[in-house]
């Protein structure tokens, strides 16, 4: 019990001072994303899908792109917009355990290294940079923090994250922290 308390309050430190200085430090960022519909794949840099989430602008490229996919940009909107509340200390908690792994496993095969080596700690990393600030995760902000520059991202799969990561937020009341 005591050694859980010491877990918790150094992960709880920890967090704290990466929301409060995290703007120092230099970390590498998803630059670009190879967006795959189908057989169509296109690299799109995170900052068109960034400016495609909080403003609505579609750059003429993915504009063009989507048009092929036969997808509407509002509909691929909607979902980087898409959010969840959790904790950041829970959350980081949760992905460290068995279950935890699992779901990243799983969202790791949508979102995912070049290589497809080391997204499950990739991942996980995105997540809890992404809930740290506003104890919030939105699927852009993966996309945003994740920590390569360059990922992978099943487009037909997108919406998936949302759910898988609702699921494992709902489950946490019953988890025995």
């Amino acid at each position: 019990m005591r050694q859980n308390l010491n877990f918790s309050l150094s992960l709880t430190l920890i967090c704290g001072i990466f929301a409060n200085f995290s703007w120092v430090i230099p970390v590498q960022a998803a630059e670009q994303v190879i967006l795959t519909y189908s057989i169509l794949r296109e690299s799109v840099s995170v900052d068109e899908l960034s400016d495609l989430a909080k403003t609505g602008s579609v750059s003429p490229a993915l504009k063009s792109y989507l048009k092929l996919a036969n997808k509407n940009p509002e509909d691929l909107r909607n979902v980087l917009n898409q959010s969840v509340n959790v904790d950041p200390v829970i959350l980081s908690k949760v992905l460290n355990s068995f279950a935890g792994n699992y779901v990243l496993d799983e969202v790791g095969q949508i979102i995912h290294t070049p290589s497809k080596r080391a997204s499950r700690e990739s991942l996980r990393g995105a997540l809890v940079t992404s809930a740290v600030s506003d104890r919030n995760i939105q699927v852009v902000e993966i996309l945003e923090n994740y920590p390569t520059s360059e990922l992978h991202v099943d487009g037909d799969r997108l919406a998936e994250i949302y759910k898988q990561i609702q699921g494992v937020v709902n489950q946490i009341p019953r988890l025995p922290f």
